[in-house]
């Protein structure tokens, strides 16, 4: 599986991603899009509040 990472921007953000030649599919880091997204100091703090308000997320999502 050939994997190619890349930097892209999003309102002057970067946002770390990784792409999956097999799946033909884009990976983003949810950690950098909840940044770009929210304006969030703490992203990760972020994503851990959102986990608990919604136990469904808390199976499947990874921010990193």
């Amino acid at each position: 599986m050939t994997k190619k990472q890349a930097i892209q921007l999003f309102e002057e953000r970067k946002v770390r991603t990784v792409w999956d030649d097999e799946q033909e599919k884009w990976y983003f880091c949810v950690a950098d899009v909840v940044e770009a997204l929210t304006d969030s100091v703490n992203p990760t703090d972020y994503i851990k509040k959102m986990k608990k308000r919604d136990p469904e997320l808390a199976h499947t999502v990874n921010p990193f």
